[in-house]
Order: structure tokens, then sequence, then C-alpha cells
């Protein structure tokens, strides 16, 4: 007789969301649901068998018009895992390229029975003008420098289950914070969970700062990364694209290294419970160097491991009366 693993139902969704278009519009307390359901989403995927027939019936399409690896990989494994029918759809070979409209795109699909798009797009507001035109759900995987929701999600579970609270923890942001929407979506997130954050970023990268001060009072903002990691509990570097200095934003790669990069020194400045994370992919050598990101101190696989189940849970979240 095959073995059995014996555990709880994930927690029935109380109000339901049709769109996850970022987490502006998330309260606390449902962020904390997310983060729960996620915790037994995780618990199904350390099963031997890791799959449920929790969304049998249900189709999820990922309409992914930017190119895109952990993300759009680990919403079809969560898919797969909840027994949904999963497609994938690319904007390269599609009508769009023939000049039919996104709209008219979207329309199509949900005319073939979509009930789920999980949507990325270089352009920042097209998950929000999709979720218009579209009778189902609709999740943002990133659009333009916008927002990442689910990226954010993660971040938080993964802080959340490595010091089983977020409330007072300091975090530190570090990179090419102008340009980011994990960065966007992560205050929202960490905000509402009475994180302490600081954005730490050359001046050309951080952007006006009456803008942050005035949607997030309480963010902390600075150019000296030292003095930041000092006290920090978790330290989060972003991806620099090296268009930033083609484009004047830095003198060069090696200076930005020099002072923004996390090193083994910086590393060994801190804590030894300081959390270091990327949202991935990473530029080794330029934001963050090989050690760090291979220490015992770097939670990056974790992160992509968690994404499977924070994204599941958003599926069920949202495909469930």
């Amino acid at each position: 007789m095959p073995h059995q693993t014996h555990t709880s139902h994930p927690p029935s969704p109380t109000a339901r969301r049709r769109h996850v278009c970022d987490l502006d519009d998330f309260t606390r307390e449902e962020i904390e649901e997310v983060l729960e359901t996620a915790d037994s989403m995780k618990e199904i995927l350390s099963r031997e068998i890791k799959q449920v027939p929790t969304l049998r019936g249900t189709t999820v399409i990922n309409m992914f018009f930017e190119e895109s690896t952990r993300t759009r990989i680990s919403f079809e494994l969560a898919a797969r895992a909840l027994s949904a029918t999963v497609v994938n759809f690319t904007g390269r070979g599609s009508s769009v390229e023939k000049g039919e409209s996104l709209i008219d795109t979207v329309r199509t699909i949900q005319a073939l029975g979509a009930n789920i798009l999980v949507l990325r797009h270089s352009q920042a507001g097209v998950p929000y003008l999709v979720s218009h035109h579209f009778k189902g759900s609709v999740i943002n995987a990133g659009d333009g420098c916008h927002a990442h929701p689910t990226q954010a999600l993660l971040d938080l579970f993964t802080i959340q289950q490595k010091f089983d609270r977020i409330e007072r923890l300091n975090v530190v942001i570090v990179g090419d914070i102008l340009h980011s929407r994990v960065a966007r979506s992560n205050l929202w997130g960490l905000t509402k969970m009475e994180a302490n954050v600081t954005l730490c970023a050359p001046p050309t990268l951080l952007g006006p700062l009456p803008f942050w001060h005035a949607s997030w009072p309480n963010v902390r903002l600075s150019s000296n990364l030292d003095e930041c990691l000092d006290g920090a509990d978790v330290v989060m570097a972003l991806r620099l694209q090296k268009e930033r200095q083609q484009a004047g934003l830095l003198p060069s790669l090696r200076e930005y290294s020099r002072f923004f990069a996390l090193t083994s020194e910086r590393l060994a400045a801190t804590s030894a419970h300081t959390l270091v994370m990327h949202p991935g992919p990473m530029n080794e050598g330029v934001e963050i160097t090989p050690e760090v990101a291979t220490s015992p101190q770097s939670v990056i696989e974790e992160q992509v491991t968690n994404g499977v189940a924070v994204r599941m849970a958003l599926l069920y979240r949202l495909a469930g009366e």
C-alpha cells in the first residue's frame, strides 16, 4: 500500500479577489492569508507526488511578451501541481505580430475557455488594461518598470520562513531602484507588513527623492551601502542592467561594483543571521559576487523554490469560490 501523507487543507479563500496587478491594494491581512496558503502549498511540493486535483478543469494561460525563465516555469509548475490545464503563449509568432491588438487576442483566448491569464509585458500598466477586458482573473508577472507582485510575495514568504516574522525587520534593497519593478512591489509588501525598509543606490539610480517620500514616507534613502548594512536583517540585491552604463547613469560597472556590490567583505560586516536575497537573474561580479551568492546566508535558491508555492497559493485563491 503506497505511503500517504496526511495534512490539513489550505485555508479557504475568505473574500474572492479577481486580479493580482500589484500589492498596493492588498491589506496586511490578505498578504498574511496568501503566505499561510503558500505554507500549505509548500507541504504539497515536499511530497513524493507533487500534485493535487484542486484546480482540475481550470485553464491557465501564461502570456509572456518578455523573455522569462524563473517566473514562467514557476507559474507552469504551480498550475500543473494543482492539476490545472496550462497553455504557454508568447508574442513571437502570434497574431499580435500580424497586427492583431492585444485586447482582441485576450478576447480570443477568453472565447477558448481561459480562466486565468498570467501576463508579463514590457509596458507598464498592460495587466491593468487587460483586467478590464477579461472575464476571468489576471496575474501580473511583471509589467515594465512598474510592478512584480508575485516576486514580492515570494520574497515576503522567504523572509517569514526564516525569521517567523516580517514586522520590525530591517530590510535593505540595493541596486537599480529607479527601474526596478521588484523594488516597487516589495515596498508595498514590506511596508504593509511593517518592516523597516532602506533603499540604497547611486543618486542616478535612486530617482527623485520627493516621489519616494510621498509614496512611502517611512522608507529610508541612502547612497552608502556600508552604512546601510549595519543592523540589516535582510539585504536584497537587484539586477543591474548593463544598459544603465550605456545610458550614462553610471561611470562604469567596475565603479558600481566597488561601492554597491554585495561582497564577502561587506557580508562579513553584517550579522551572522543576515539573509542575502536576489530576484534573479544575477550578474555575478557586478551586483553580487559568486561567493556571497552561494554563501550560507544566501537564500536565493530558496526564493526560486518558494516561488512555486506562492504562485500555487495565488492560483488557488483566484480560482476558489
